[in-house]
């Protein structure tokens, strides 16, 4: 099983960057599609951007054109830049392969946008 660790979250004002990264255990890149989530309080986890072993992404609604989804193979990392942070972008932010294996998700990172 592959362990995943996200960081880079924290408090920031609105209209703020943050810059969340996620790194796996092992080297699984080349073969997976990664993805991030978030889980604002008493909201279900919704899918924010996924990027494939190519490179090519997709993004929800609420989110195209402020956040970039990325990856660096050789680091077994991927990277979510949020621009034009919004209050209602704050949640706790996951990464995670696709599929997901057997319901495991790592302990997330926190993003705050305050008003």
């Amino acid at each position: 099983q592959v362990q995943l660790v996200e960081s880079g979250g924290g408090l920031v004002q609105a209209g703020g960057s943050l810059r969340l990264s996620c790194r796996a255990s092992r080297s699984i890149f080349s073969f997976k599609i990664m993805d991030w989530y978030r889980q604002a309080p008493g909201k279900q986890r919704e899918l924010v951007a996924g990027i494939t072993y190519a490179g090519s992404t997709n993004y929800a609604n609420s989110v195209k054109g402020r956040f970039t989804i990325s990856r660096d193979n050789a680091k077994n990392t991927v990277f979510l830049q949020m621009n034009s942070l919004k209050p209602e972008d704050t949640a706790i932010y996951y990464c995670n392969q696709r599929p997901v294996v057997g319901n495991y998700w790592g302990q997330g990172t926190q993003v705050t946008v305050s008003s």
